[in-house]
């Protein structure tokens, strides 16, 4: 059996694949939450500092101590063109963990976007640049920079498990999060679930079909109508 102590920075992983994501980002966050078995969606805490930010990516996932943001100086280096910054920061709020001179670096950089369980500062000006920052609010207070942390191990970002390369889609109702694995075989799914709402909204502007066509039956399923009852 081996001893060998494992590093806290793990370099390599395999990401989803570019052209998932890019037809992911097609689709909106509640779709592909709703496909992949309406699980994955992060804690509504997290949210984007603009309702116009919108990301796509694969996960790069952070581990920090509450209000340490060495770690992500040391991410931010190591991620590639179009990662995402996924960090596990215990929902902290008692400080900034990243602020307008490491988004905009994040930026420059080419990385896709930022999710962080913990608090950023600068927030106007990151309004400004656009660059799509999903939080759980804001606080003026600056971080520490001497804790340990991890890098591309697995994570609870929002309340959810999420692994270095998982597909992660954002957009102004939150962020969802779907296995590497996974990701690919929901996108069919999420094409077709677009069709059907665009049908069913044409149906409630013309004045048909109000009643969703499963109601009846769950009511029933439920012990609220009793069989051959309708409402």
């Amino acid at each position: 059996m081996s001893t060998a102590v494992l590093s806290d920075i793990r370099r390599d992983f395999e990401r989803v694949p570019s052209e998932v994501v890019r037809r992911a980002s097609a689709f909106a966050a509640s779709v592909l939450a709703d496909v992949a078995g309406r699980r994955g969606t992060l804690a509504g805490r997290i949210a984007p500092l603009s309702p116009s930010m919108r990301l796509a990516g694969p996960a790069f996932t952070i581990e920090i101590r509450p209000g340490d943001n060495l770690m992500i100086h040391a991410a931010m280096l190591m991620a590639k063109r179009g990662d995402i910054l996924v960090v596990d920061g215990k929902g902290d709020r008692t400080c900034a963990v990243m602020g307008s001179i490491m988004i905009r670096t994040c930026r420059e950089l080419g990385l896709a976007g930022v999710v962080v369980d913990a608090a950023v500062r600068d927030t106007e000006e990151l309004r400004e640049l656009g660059f799509p920052v999903y939080s759980v609010g804001s606080n003026p207070n600056g971080p520490t920079k001497f804790i340990p942390g991890r890098i591309n191990w697995p994570i609870s970002c929002g309340g959810v498990a999420i692994s270095p390369g998982d597909l992660i889609v954002g957009d102004a109702d939150g962020v969802v999060a779907i296995e590497r694995e996974k990701a690919e075989s929901v996108l069919d799914l999420a094409a077709r679930k677009v069709a059907e709402e665009r049908a069913r909204i044409a149906d409630i502007v013309a004045g048909k079909n109000l009643a969703p066509k499963w109601l009846e039956g769950s009511l029933r399923a439920a012990g609220v109508l009793k069989d051959g009852e309708t409402l």
